[in-house]
């Protein structure tokens, strides 16, 4: 199915001012500032530019269901049906994580679950890349293969329409009621493979010098060797925990008041000093090389054993975010690897 880019925004336009659907929200990527292609997560409004293709957000979508500071208790009961677009193929393995760590197992996040029930995830494929992008050194694509309910792909003006849910077919068949929408063509089927191919090959290109083993059990190797070198600029701020579309380390705090039972999740970070804290004031990783190592034990080692899913998707939103120029690849090749390779951009 093809659709023009206008008719979807005439869509999202008619679901945000007459909720239509029930959809009374739509949140999508819009311009940052007068910063050209750079995107954060905002409702749709016409008095913004809309950025539905193009490379990934500044922010993760991880914030749009795990939220920096929510209140968890009293549980609000009810919540906004909505639909979040432009969602990129590094976000949408983001949320497939979190979906195995807070609703996939024995333990289920009551919050986090009602935001993607209520929530519809259309992804749409990247067609331009930020400098730290790097899916493909992860076995990735710059375009969702599973995890989305309707994907987008540009060709010229319009989207070519991919479903991958019930969710998505629902939608699908309620835009058809609004604004109109053409059957495909296998010529379409190629462009948008070509596309794609043409996409991945500049992440790979990209990243060309940077390619490893994926021997990632290394990562556990030379415990006070490299890694000390390695982190020597990390301040220990916790940006890119933040940041980053799979951490999900929390802290809850009891803010009841008189008869009113109150319960606030905020996040967590690994590298911050506080971080697992025991009685008696006791750190188990009172040194800064060692809570940077652990995030990267995280997200190769511990999250695959978890989740069978790496917890890095090669956003490469950490790098950006590193007050210590930090680059992220670079620490992972030179560990697993063991290539002398500078580790700051």
């Amino acid at each position: 199915m093809l659709i023009e880019e206008q008719a979807l925004l005439l869509f999202f336009q008619q679901c945000a001012e007459k909720g239509v659907g029930a959809y009374s929200e739509i949140i999508v990527p819009v311009q940052q500032g007068e910063n050209e292609g750079q995107s954060h997560f905002s409702p749709f409004s016409r008095d913004k530019v809309c950025i539905l293709s193009g490379y990934r957000s500044i922010d993760p979508v991880k914030m749009l269901f795990y939220m920096p500071r929510e209140k968890v208790l009293p549980i609000q009961k009810s919540r906004k049906k909505r639909i979040v677009a432009g969602v990129k193929a590094c976000d949408i393995k983001g949320v497939q994580v979190l979906d195995a760590a807070l609703s996939g197992g024995d333990f289920i996040d009551p919050v986090y679950q009602a935001w993607r029930e209520e929530t519809t995830l259309i992804s749409t494929d990247c067609s331009s890349i930020a400098s730290t992008c790097h899916c493909t050194l992860l076995s990735g694509q710059p375009y969702a293969e599973s995890g989305f309910d309707l994907n987008l792909s540009k060709l010229k003006d319009k989207f070519f329409i991919q479903v991958g849910s019930e969710k998505g077919e629902a939608l699908l068949k309620l835009i058809q009621k609004y604004v109109p929408v053409e059957d495909s063509s296998d010529a379409d089927l190629k462009a948008v493979q070509a596309n794609r191919k043409k996409m991945k090959e500049k992440v790979i290109a990209q990243n060309k010098d940077l390619e490893r083993s994926g021997k990632y059990d290394k990562l556990r190797q030379d415990y006070d060797k490299d890694w000390p070198k390695v982190s020597e600029t990390c301040v220990g701020c916790g940006a890119c925990t933040h940041i980053c579309p799979t951490c999900y380390c929390l802290i809850l705090n009891d803010e009841t008041k008189a008869q009113k039972f109150v319960k606030v999740r905020s996040y967590d970070s690994c590298q911050w000093h506080g971080y697992a804290r025991v009685a008696g004031g006791d750190s188990p990783r009172p040194k800064m090389f060692q809570r940077f190592r652990n995030r990267y034990l995280c997200k190769f080692l511990f999250m695959k054993s978890n989740f069978d899913q790496l917890g890095c998707t090669g956003c490469g939103r950490c790098t950006e975010a590193c007050a210590g120029n930090i680059d992220f690849r670079k620490v992972v090749k030179r560990i697993t690897d063991k290539v002398k390779t500078e580790v700051v951009v």
